[in-house]
Parts: C-alpha cells; structure tokens; sequence
C-alpha cells in the first residue's frame, strides 16, 4: 500500500490517513456504518480540518478537534437527510440517538449551574436511591425541608428544560 503523504500546513505535521480515520469513526457513529453519507462526512471533515489547521488550538494532539469538525459534518448531512421524505429505518434510529444526546447535554448543561446541595439532594435520590428521611439524616436537614427542596428543585430543573 502507498503512503500519500499531504503537505504539512503552518508547520503541522500530522498524520492525516490517521485523522481521516478518526473522521471515519466519528461519521459512522452517527451516520450508520454503512452509510455512504458517513464516508462522505468524513471526506468533507477530512477537508475542512486541512484547510482550518491553522485554527487547531492543540496542534500537537489534533483528535479531538478533527472529531468535532466530523461529528458537525455528519449532523449537517443528517440534518439533509431529515429534510427528505424517504422514511429510512436506521436513520430513524440515528435521528433518535442525536435528540436523546442533545437532551442529555440539555440535561448536563442544567444540573451544571445548580449548588452543592441541590446537585447533593439530585444525587441521593436518584442514584443513589435514597427515601427522603435517609437523605435528611445524611444531609442533616428536616425531612420536610428536603421534600419542599426536592419539589423547588424539579421545578426548577423542568422549566429550564422546557425553555432550551
């Protein structure tokens, strides 16, 4: 097999079939593994991060920048194929994966501007199981203290979601 080599651009001298690789990955993921569209993202990413290395903020560890570009290529190309009528059971599927990942990075973004003890009382309830009375115990609160908290605190977390 030949090696291409691709000039090395603002003194970069990254290995390029790698970071083709890692575009590959990245489109496939979201795009289906037996997708054309995915090789075509990746192709397009590919491009773009060649022409835009002069951009990449840790030119000695460029992955995880070539990843982004790959991953907002292969949505634009998902958000193409949404637009079209053709009713595709794997993009559907893709489709639904994207939605829950942005609701998980809505839901992320949410938990992240909440105190300690908020996130505290979110942790003891719903991961770690806990009754209202063992979270007042180990939090050191009255227990209707933590119920009207845990009542303020999903309202709060409900409107936030509602609103993005």
């Amino acid at each position: 097999m030949t090696r291409r080599t691709w000039p090395a651009t603002d003194g970069h001298d990254w290995d390029w079939e790698r970071l083709r690789a890692t575009c590959l990955r990245e489109a496939r993921r979201l795009l289906g593994s037996a997708s054309a569209a995915a090789d075509d993202a990746a192709q397009e990413a590919t491009i773009r991060a060649w022409r835009q290395s002069a951009s990449c903020r840790s030119p000695e560890k460029p992955e995880p920048w070539v990843a982004a570009i790959a991953r907002r290529e292969a949505l634009r190309m998902l958000s193409k194929r949404s637009e079209l009528s053709i009713v595709d059971p794997d993009l559907a599927d893709t489709r639904q994966k994207v939605e829950d990942l942005d609701g998980a990075l809505d839901v992320r973004r949410a938990l992240k501007v909440l105190d300690s003890q908020d996130r505290q009382l979110l942790v003891g309830v719903y991961w770690q199981d806990l009754s209202n009375s063992e979270l007042a115990e180990q939090l050191g609160l009255a227990e209707v203290t933590v119920r009207v908290r845990l009542h303020r605190l999903r309202n709060r977390l409900r409107n936030t979601l509602v609103e993005v």
